[in-house]
């Protein structure tokens, strides 16, 4: 199981309805895209990793060893704005407003993906996707989700066996070594995912399969108390971020 996953199975949010955290963590990227960058993102980015911390009770290591890649990927588009292509100053130059537009980027792609993580640290996938029928996604596509999503569990653990047994035969002593195991490695992993595919078809015809897989969901219902007090939190957001943005500008 991936650490996220595992965060959000042992979250103390995890019992609460998918459409509580969805109306939490999607409001406060709406609102980091929508606001204005400074203040608006950076108070969404502080509220969300309050909230992370605090009543999700999401580790700090996890946290940060999630949150790092979309991170990277923030600081990489925001490193862009910084030059500019053609022009007076030659092939490449310094952009006179890149520092600001960059920080503004920075600030709202940082504080939209710490939102998201604040759902995807919360919610399960196995809680999620089946109740994606009711929302009117089509039965089918919601049972392929959700055994790719089982399934890759699996590919992943082969993976890593395979891996660590090389690893006990000097499979990587040298580089040519390390090319050749990591050809059987994709070689194998793509053998033993057919082979579980093919098995799980034969399983499921076999137990009658009619088009659809029948899961338990633990039960939730959605908290008028919980999403009201997301909405009146994302409402003070904004209020806090218009009243502060003229001092602060």
């Amino acid at each position: 199981m991936l650490p996220i996953d595992a965060a959000a199975h042992s979250s103390r949010w995890r019992r609460r309805h998918p459409v509580d955290k969805a109306a939490l963590g999607l409001g406060l990227t709406v609102l980091a895209i929508s606001l204005p960058a400074w203040p608006g993102a950076a108070l969404v980015l502080v509220t969300a990793v309050v909230l992370l911390l605090g009543p999700a009770g999401v580790p700090a290591r996890r946290l940060w060893r999630a949150y790092r890649v979309p991170l990277g990927f923030c600081v990489t588009g925001a490193l862009t704005l910084l030059v500019r292509v053609g022009g007076p100053g030659g092939f490449v130059s310094w952009a006179e407003d890149g520092p600001p537009r960059a920080g503004e980027l920075l600030l709202r792609t940082s504080a939209a993906s710490l939102g998201v993580l604040l759902f995807a640290f919360t919610t399960p996938m196995s809680d999620l996707l089946p109740r994606l029928v009711r929302a009117g996604v089509p039965a089918p596509l919601v049972d392929v989700a959700l055994v790719t999503y089982r399934m890759s569990f699996l590919l992943l653990d082969s993976v890593r066996r395979v891996h660590r047994a090389q690893a006990a035969r000097l499979g990587h002593t040298t580089r040519a070594a390390t090319w050749r195991s990591l050809g059987g490695l994709g070689a194998t992993a793509f053998v033993r995912s057919f082979d579980r595919a093919a098995r799980l078809q034969t399983g499921l015809a076999g137990r009658g399969y009619d088009g659809t897989l029948r899961v338990l969901v633990p039960e939730a219902r959605v908290s008028a108390r919980f999403t009201a007090a997301s909405g009146a939190l994302l409402a003070a957001l904004a209020a806090l971020t218009f009243v502060l943005e003229r001092p602060l500008s």
